[in-house]
């Protein structure tokens, strides 16, 4: 399929991968209408720092996705969407699940039910890795059991199961996409990565961590947004769950030792018991297949870790960007 002047919904387009995802889609030249989480301060999130070149190419419709009128009404008209409007924070997760269940599951069943009734041509359903929780096998490919290691992976399992489901029954168009461990530029501070980054930038000399015995597949957040694009552009993939990741690992440790020697090599790294999770809700190794989507697509990885970290660091060094987190607070 291609996206050229295709009508395409991204919900969660005012997050970290979904306005990176509506970049890329205005370089396909699709007409992108993004749909952003209604507040009474106006604000686009992410979008909001996007040039006004960028955004007058652009629809904006502010909802709620566990709102399935306001779905309904931003779905009108549009050729594909890509749902990426979720709760990730696994912490957070531990103590507000139905709000999980309220955003993830319902949110997503409120995407395919409007889909079916509306007939959209391709409906592309964010999933994620922890859905197979830690590896028993590797590399994880798309037949990995299924492990609901915290309140969040269950409540994405669940979205996935509504969202095959109504491939199987009404032939809905879909396509489950489940990226590895995405990182970049405006990543919000509850991940590793931007932990570790932005209390080096302060000056903080202990770098407080959880575990760091946990291995990740990495994947830079412009690899990712290609990732959905060439799925989307792919017939062959319709009614298929799709990994998009780099086939290695690292573990937390090493990656803040590399941050480390590149942004302030005296830091040390402590333990900070309330960011452990945890034992049995620990992911331990994340190593992902790219088989899939390799054989069914044009995608493969642009960015090595280091090329990556690299323009992440950068990212993070300008005033304007770092100002925007809080790195002394811990963000679950």
């Amino acid at each position: 399929m291609d996206l050229k002047n295709k009508k395409v919904l991204v919900t969660g387009a005012d997050g970290f991968i979904g306005s990176h995802l509506v970049e890329q889609l205005i370089e396909e030249e699709a007409n992108v209408k993004a749909f952003v989480y209604y507040n009474s301060f106006n604000s686009w999130g992410w979008l909001d720092t996007l040039s006004k070149e960028k955004l007058n190419k652009i629809e904006v419709f502010a909802g709620d996705i566990r709102d399935p009128n306001g779905v309904r009404s931003a779905m009108q008209g549009c050729d594909i969407v890509f749902h990426l409007a979720a709760l990730i924070a696994i912490p957070f997760s531990y103590h507000s699940p139905d709000s999980y269940i309220d955003t993830n599951v319902k949110g997503t069943l409120n995407i395919i039910q409007a889909a079916k009734d509306l007939n959209v041509e391709r409906v592309l359903v964010t999933s994620t890795s922890e859905v197979y929780g830690t590896a028993k096998y590797i590399p994880i490919d798309e037949e990995h059991p299924r492990q609901s290691q915290s309140p969040y992976s269950a409540s994405k399992i669940g979205a996935d199961c509504i969202a095959d489901s109504f491939f199987r029954s009404f032939d809905l168009p879909l396509t489950i996409v489940r990226p590895f461990n995405t990182y970049g530029p405006r990543q919000s501070a509850r991940a590793v990565i931007p932990t570790i980054i932005t209390q080096l930038l302060t000056g903080v000399q202990e770098i407080r961590l959880g575990d760091i015995t946990p291995t990740r597949d990495l994947l830079f957040v412009k690899d990712t947004v290609l990732g959905f694009v060439e799925i989307a552009k792919s017939d062959s993939l319709v009614g298929q769950d799709c990994n998009i990741a780099t086939e290695s690992e690292i573990s937390v440790g090493d990656l803040a030792i590399e941050l480390i020697s590149q942004i302030n090599p005296n830091a040390k790294i402590i333990l900070d018991e309330q960011r452990v999770r945890p034992d049995k809700s620990e992911v331990f190794r994340l190593y992902g297949s790219n088989k899939k989507i390799r054989a069914n697509t044009n995608w493969e990885p642009m960015y090595s870790l280091s090329e990556g970290i690299a323009e992440t660091v950068d990212w993070f060094k300008i005033p304007e960007n770092l100002v925007k987190y809080k790195s002394d607070v811990y963000n679950i």
